[in-house]
């Protein structure tokens, strides 16, 4: 699916936040784990988490979704052996959280994906569930990713090498579901919203600060269950609105119910250092995490320098902070980031082809890219290709508000797996994007 979006450098009005597409599909396993009747709502009814939760089916789970609305049944058998290879789309979360549920289910089962999700790696989970017992074997690192009955270690550390969110949950999901001690050392927090939903439904996962990151243990005691869950709004899908409406020439925009997790929104703080005029309303906690709605304004930017310990907060929006800095007075400078080669695309050289495309002078480098601000429209009509990455199809998209004959994507049909309002969203506040 192709997209044109053209724009009249005019947004306004309010929207809802979609639900978080990370917490969706740590719900359904953690959920699926305890084994209780469990209400949820504002599920992201988007592919990856349906991907997941429809896997969890195949093991045995019993899931029903409508809509945002998502009913787990309580089963009267354990959890099975699936007849055939569970498909998880283009889902990474999903394919690596449930590794590690998976490992410690005493059942066998084959995770594959598609064309995109086959060629990303899976040693950096795979190594360190082996290591505490399991048994999972990957095809030449990648999927397809084969689990086979294993014997999971009490009192298992891992140090991770890589700062990761989904290897540290897929380890914490392995020693959960078999009722064992882990401790996770992450050199730079990274995204915590496994330990706080465990912590929710009556877990005890302690974290205690080590230099500049944590050292994270999940103790022994059984989940209790809740009647009911709610997911909040997508923090990284809030993104793509925060910046569409600090680089609109005019704008006035509120997102409602935005997850506002300090391990996911580092973005607000290095767009208010740039010179973004964001405000945020109506904070409160719902179900173990932050929540609030966000203001945002038209703003004039500057160049700055990212770098160091926020990188792993922010990882996912580098691509649409890129969109920023290319509107931004000066240079800014991202380092530190050579993750981005490893996710759905090698989003640094995808970022780069399409500044390229858009006429934004950079230098790409192999942990970051460089990028030369400026304060006028791009002229010609820019043609992206996306290389199939939702993360990068949106960016460039948002970027048509500074374009004067719009600008044309290429190969977004996986918008839908993280954000899939985000048409009627996107026409709701001003940018026109239909399918060309």
């Amino acid at each position: 699916m192709n997209l044109l979006a053209k724009s009249n450098s005019i947004l306004s009005g309010e929207v809802l936040c979609p639900g978080d597409k990370s917490i969706s599909q740590r719900i359904v396993i953690i959920g699926s784990l305890i084994n209780e009747d469990l209400s949820i709502k504002g599920f992201l009814n988007g592919e990856d988490p349906i991907s997941t939760a429809m896997a969890l089916n195949a093991i045995g789970s019993s899931i029903n979704i409508s809509g945002t609305d998502v009913e787990i049944l309580k089963r009267d058998m354990p959890f099975i052996s699936p007849e055939t290879d569970i498909d998880l789309g283009n889902s990474g979360t999903g394919i690596r959280l449930l590794m590690g549920l998976i490992s410690s289910l005493d059942i066998n089962a084959t995770l594959v994906g598609d064309e995109s999700l086959s060629k990303r790696p899976m040693l950096r989970v795979a190594n360190p569930l082996n290591e505490m017992g399991a048994k999972v074997v990957c095809n030449n690192g990648t999927p397809p990713v084969k689990i086979e009955k294993g014997d999971i270690k009490d009192n298992f550390l891992y140090d991770m090498p890589v700062a990761s969110a989904q290897v540290k949950s897929s380890i914490i999901l392995s020693a959960l579901a078999a009722n064992k001690k882990v401790t996770v050392i992450e050199e730079h927090p990274t995204r915590n919203h496994t330990e706080r939903m465990i912590n929710y439904f009556g877990g005890n996962i302690e974290h205690t600060k080590k230099d500049s990151g944590n050292i994270i243990t999940l103790h022994k005691p059984k989940l209790t269950s809740r009647p009911s869950y709610e997911v909040v709004g997508d923090f990284s899908s809030a993104a793509f609105l925060i910046v569409a409406g600090v680089i609109a020439k005019e704008s006035n925009i509120l997102i409602k119910n935005v997850g506002l997790n300090p391990t996911r929104c580092g973005l607000i703080k290095v767009l208010q250092s740039m010179g973004a005029n964001i405000e945020i309303l109506n904070q409160s906690m719902i179900c173990n995490e932050e929540v609030g709605d966000i203001s945002v304004q038209s703003s004039k930017l500057k160049g700055i320098d990212v770098g160091g310990d926020i990188i792993p907060n922010i990882i996912d929006e580098i691509p649409i902070l890129s969109i920023a800095a290319s509107f931004a007075e000066g240079i800014t400078t991202i380092k530190d980031a050579e993750e981005l080669r490893v996710k759905e695309s090698d989003r640094l050289a995808a970022i780069s082809g399409g500044l390229s495309q858009i006429g934004i002078k950079h230098e790409l480098f192999d942990d970051g890219i460089k990028i030369q601000g400026k304060s006028d429209n791009i002229s010609a009509c820019a043609e992206i290709d996306s290389f199939g990455d939702h993360r990068i199809a949106m960016s460039f998209l948002v970027a048509s508000l500074r374009s004067e004959k719009g600008i044309f994507v290429k190969n977004c049909k996986n918008i839908f797996t993280s954000f899939p309002s985000f048409l009627e969203t996107m026409n709701h506040l001003g940018i026109h994007v239909n399918e060309a």
